[in-house]
């Protein structure tokens, strides 16, 4: 079997919005497609935040010598995708080519329309794309055979006659810290206006803890995507990660990935005893539930060094309650409780509210906004997108409404209501986290040399 030489390419586009947990995939996937013996070269590309211009894309194709381009896709990330696939052929007409991500594992036929080879449609990311690269190496592909994966033979789109690969958390490949661009993510980072999760002026390694989550909102891709049941990576290998990382590089907090961070109590309970029994020196943030916290918990995560907790308030309106998940129907009081927890704790608290959510109104977001930051919380808004409305047959146009920032038609038709949820969105905030203040910037330090 030949050696194959491997391109991961995030596509370059205009982010609606920056979550460096979602783009460190390109890694995780490079890293594992590395360990694959017939794969010689992985080479990797996140054209979107790294801003390389088209001449530089065309260059990195036409000089490769690529085998295989797999391309990244997010939930408005297509934008770019057709003038990439055009460049590919033409300066690397040798390379198959295949997409993987978050939008490909609700909607694998709407890729179809795109001049690809391969779709990863379901499974984890890694196999999907091991496994299409692999079939590369080994010559002419047999449409369907691949787990999980969507293969186009003689101009004909096979769907996969079996479920895509799922890797148990030990099998999961860190990502490589040494190839991701974090000069270009602090600059996404920069600005707290944009309500970005990252905290500005600090360097965040992000660290991969779970897959899967079993609350099943709608308006959330995760069960659709890595299932409902949760896969947790160790402890050990997390701590592993985490001690590794800031050995090698001035990272200064730590971000945890994982949809419901505090979903398994015990494992949570675990890692802040190991953080705390190696002095709490490494601040870190998670996202979780209102339901999933108390305040004894609370309390041990911030004496292990936690800084951030974002929870998704989504509404405190009873008439929106239909359209949650009953175990995230939480009351004022139970935000109140929280906040009061999280204060004593010296820990942010975070809140996403939802604008839009069916049965509430705009005031509803208005006041739930204000209920928050009434109690010391820090807000961030998101337009509602339901994923159900998804469907194979959308426009490129249309699908980037479904970016959580602009509204639909038939959503607050009245011109005032609709501005006044725009407002929420874009609005200048009034009160920018402060939560930088309680991490210690480290990369100051490592220009300088050790304080004294």
């Amino acid at each position: 079997m030949p050696a194959l030489r491997v391109l991961v390419i995030w596509p370059p586009q205009v982010l609606s919005y920056f979550n460096a947990g979602h783009h460190n995939l390109i890694y995780s996937v490079a890293d594992y497609l590395r360990r694959q013996p017939e794969v010689d070269r992985v080479d990797t590309l996140d054209a979107s935040v790294e801003s390389p211009t088209w001449k530089e894309v065309g260059d990195r194709l036409h000089q490769g010598g690529y085998d295989v381009v797999a391309v990244t896709n997010d939930l408005d990330g297509v934008d770019g995708l057709s003038r990439l696939l055009t460049y590919t052929r033409q300066l690397a007409p040798q390379a198959r080519t295949v997409t993987f991500g978050r939008l490909s594992g609700m909607l694998p036929e709407m890729f179809t329309r795109f001049d690809l080879d391969a779709i990863v449609g379901s499974g984890d990311y890694e196999p999907g794309v091991a496994a299409f690269v692999r079939a590369v190496g080994e010559g002419p592909r047999t449409a369907g055979a691949l787990p999980g994966v969507w293969l186009r033979t003689d101009g004909e789109w096979r769907a996969p006659t079996a479920p895509g690969g799922v890797l148990l958390a030990q099998d999961w490949v860190m990502p490589d810290i040494t190839e991701i661009p974090y000069h270009a993510y602090d600059w996404l980072y920069r600005d707290d206006q944009n309500k970005f999760c990252g905290i500005p002026g600090r360097r965040e390694l992000v660290v991969p803890a779970a897959r899967g989550c079993p609350v099943g909102c709608d308006y959330c891709e995760v069960p659709a995507v890595f299932g409902k049941p949760e896969r947790r990576a160790s402890v050990e290998q997390v701590v592993r990660y985490i001690e590794e990382s800031f050995a090698a590089l001035p990272f200064e907090y730590v971000a945890f990935y994982a949809p419901t961070f505090t979903l398994n109590r015990a494992w949570t309970t675990r890692l802040c005893e190991e953080l705390i029994e190696r002095g709490a020196r490494y601040p870190w943030k998670c996202a979780t539930t209102v339901h999933h916290l108390d305040e004894e918990l609370v309390a041990l995560m911030g004496r292990s060094g936690c800084v951030r907790i974002s929870v998704g308030v989504e509404t405190l309106a009873e008439s929106g309650h239909a359209a949650l998940p009953r175990l995230k129907r939480k009351s004022e009081a139970a935000v109140e409780a929280l906040a009061a927890w999280c204060a004593k704790a010296g820990i942010e608290l975070n809140c996403f509210v939802i604008v839009g959510l069916p049965g509430t109104t705009v005031a509803d977001a208005e006041a739930a906004i204000a209920r928050v930051r009434g109690v010391g919380g820090r807000v961030r808004p998101t337009m509602y997108s339901a994923h159900e409305q998804l469907h194979p047959g959308m426009s490129v146009d249309a699908l980037s409404l479904h970016n959580r920032q602009i509204l639909p038609d038939d959503a607050f038709p009245e011109p005032a209501e609709r501005q006044r949820a725009y407002d929420i969105v874009f609005g200048r905030e009034q009160r920018p986290t402060r939560v930088g203040e309680q991490v210690e910037e480290r990369r100051a330090a490592a220009a300088t040399g050790p304080r004294s």
